[in-house]
């Protein structure tokens, strides 16, 4: 599968990135090619020196939208739609949505646009056709990064589209110990959303490190 990581160059993207490389062809995308280029480069180098093979390049977000089958898109909320407004050729993709609108105050707190969710104000700025889904929520950036462990965390999974939906879980559990779960339609990312900072508020105030889900 071809995966297109937009805003592929932050610690999500390239985390994300590291792990579905050893299993699918990713392509890093960036406003600056070049940037996404070094981005690629350094992936590929981390992988290799462990003695794991995998396919990984790096281009605009334009050229990623363009050749990946999947698009994930690693951006922080404020920048969604800038980025999606530069973007063509959406329409019958499948997308997928980490995006986790929140605040750090004196605690950590969920702030969703009107619509409800990030994933439906996003699907709001899609064009006709594309199907979104919501996953990669709820593992933290430097857990993706740290190659050397097993993450056996769960990842909640929505959508209204269910051959899209599957894909998606499909993609999810290709990483080693990972698992998807079908958390239901579009309109229950919210929930799946808020989880993230739940998350850090517990790992905060317990003086945890990266916490994660499980479903027993």
């Amino acid at each position: 599968m071809k995966v297109g990581i937009v805003g592929g160059t932050g610690d999500i993207g390239e985390g994300i990135a590291m792990r579905l490389s050893q299993h699918h062809e990713v392509i890093i995308g960036s406003r600056e090619a070049e940037k996404a280029v070094t981005s690629s480069e350094e992936c590929y180098r981390t992988l290799t020196d462990m003695g794991l093979s995998c396919t990984i390049s790096g281009v605009s977000n334009q050229e990623a939208v363009d050749r990946g089958e999947v698009i994930i898109l690693a951006l922080p909320f404020k920048h969604v739609e800038s980025t999606l407004s530069s973007l063509h050729g959406l329409e019958h993709k499948i997308v997928v949505s980490p995006v986790n609108p929140m605040e750090k105050r004196d605690y950590f707190v969920y702030t969703p646009p009107p619509e409800g969710s990030a994933a439906l104000y996003i699907k709001k700025k899609l064009p006709a056709g594309t199907r979104l889904c919501t996953a990669f929520n709820t593992v933290a950036a430097n857990k993706w990064k740290a190659l050397t462990e097993d993450l056996e965390f769960a990842i909640p999974v929505c959508g209204d589209n269910p051959a899209a939906k599957e894909t998606v879980m499909t993609l999810v559990n290709c990483i080693p110990h990972i698992r998807a779960y079908d958390a239901g339609p579009l309109a229950a990312s919210c929930m799946v959303e808020c989880l993230t900072p739940l998350l850090l508020n517990i790992a905060r105030f317990n003086r945890l490190r990266d916490v994660g889900i499980q479903f027993r």
